[in-house]
Order: C-alpha cells, then structure tokens, then sequence
C-alpha cells in the first residue's frame, strides 16, 4: 500500500499521501495538500497549498494532441482547488507550453481538461464535462454537467452554461447559455446576487444584452450603439470588451 515518490520531486512534508499514490521526477507540490488514494501527479505538475486531488484522478499526463512531441510543459496549479474522482488534467504542448488552473476551483467527477488551458479562479465544473484544448475559463463562471467546451472557446466570468451544453462559440460574462446550437437564455442573476453585484449593477447588465442580444441590431451594430448610448461602467466595459476581442464570435442571442 505504499505510495510511490520520484526522489527527485519537490513534496512540502506537510502534504497528505494516500496509499498508491504515484507523484513522477519534476513535480513541486506545496503546503497542506492532500493526495488521496491512487492519485498520480506526472511530471510538470507545480501545485500550490491546499488542493486536495480525490481518487484516480491523473493531473500532469502528457496531451491528447497529435503535434506533441515530447517537449518541456507543465500544469501549473494554484491554491485550494479541488480535483474530485478520475480527473484528468493534461500539461501544455509548445503552443502555449502549460496548461493554467488558478485558485478555489472545484472540478467534479470524470471531468476532462485539455492541454493548454486556461482556468482562472473560483470556476465549478459539474460532473463529466469534457474540455477540449486551449479553452479560456474566466472567474467564477459555472459549467453544468456533461458540457461538451471546443478547442479555442472562450467563457466569461460569471456565466452559467446549462448541463449537457455544446459550447463552441465564445460565451460572454454574466449571461445563462444554452440549447443546441448554444445561444443566450438571459441574465445570471442568482449567480450575480450570490457573488455580490448590487441591483444597480444587475441592471446595467441586463440594459447591455438588451441591445445586443435582444434586439434587432447585429453585433457590430448593438457595440455601435452600446458605446454611444449606454453610460461607462465596469459592467458595460467588461462585456464590451469580451465580446470586441472574440475571434470565434460569441454565441447567438435570442
């Protein structure tokens, strides 16, 4: 029942280890976390304090991509994430050469994250959701079960996607998306209320999508008409933004 440890890995000595554990060479593991049984930390991984990695979860292993050629990434961790059963977690490929996942996310059961992805903080992940390469995963968004995220997408922060989504547009802060293809289904509004937006702040969210995916201008336009009518604000200029730098567009409104 013994855990198996590189001699050449960097483990804090006050991380928990479960029993056949396998942590690889090149592995930085920090304080207060917890490897529970038959977790394998490949090598690349740099992790931070406090993340805790449930059973048979496989953090580090080398890309699902055809191009790799058995070049130097890593996945670098933050603090405090959560990786629960059969997790996978691949590290980078020359593109971007490290897959990013940043603090207080929870990734659920059999959830996938490709190489070079970037997740940033405070994301839930439900179970099963498959997420394809080089995907960019903004603060405190919510992914529902079972999504289906493609290569190259792009989620904002704050946005709630529905279970079972395919995601393969870019989706913008703040909004509900689903249905097949995915498109807007409104405003997260629970979610905001619950990680602090005001009323007002709510309000300048839902005048924004308004106009552009409730009315009958085209994205351009609605942008046009959004910077020359509707007031500055954090609110207007974060979605603003997301959605001028979208290269694959956004998803469709109603």
């Amino acid at each position: 029942m013994e855990a198996f440890i590189h001699p050449n890995a960097k483990v804090d000595p006050s991380v928990q280890i479960g029993p056949y554990v396998v942590i690889e060479d090149d592995v930085v593991i920090g304080p207060n976390c917890i490897l529970d049984a038959h977790a394998v930390i490949c090598s690349g991984v740099r992790m931070g304090r406090g993340n805790h990695v449930f059973p048979g979860a496989v953090i580090g292993a080398i890309p699902q991509d055809l191009k790799f050629k058995g070049e130097q990434t890593t996945v670098e961790i933050g603090d405090y994430n959560n990786f629960r059963e059969c997790v996978t977690v691949h590290r980078g490929t020359a593109s971007k050469g490290k897959t990013v996942i940043g603090n207080n996310n929870l990734i659920m059961a059999y959830c996938h994250v490709a190489h070079d992805c970037v997740l940033h903080n405070n994301i839930i992940m439900s179970n099963a959701t498959q997420v394809a390469g080089e995907v960019e995963i903004d603060d405190c968004a919510v992914i529902g079960g079972g999504s289906l995220i493609h290569q190259f997408s792009h989620i904002g922060s704050y946005a709630m996607i529905q279970g079972g989504t395919k995601v393969n547009k870019d989706v913008p802060p703040c909004v509900i998306a689903a249905h097949d293809p995915i498109s807007f289904c409104g405003i997260n509004s629970v979610g905001l209320k619950r990680r602090g937006f005001d009323n007002d702040q709510i309000a300048r969210v839902q005048e924004v999508y308004r106009h552009l995916f409730m009315s009958d201008m085209n994205i351009s336009q609605a942008i046009a008409y959004i910077e020359a009518n509707v007031p500055a604000s954090k609110e207007r200029d974060m979605i603003l933004s997301f959605v001028k730098a979208s290269p694959r567009g956004v998803i469709k409104g109603i």
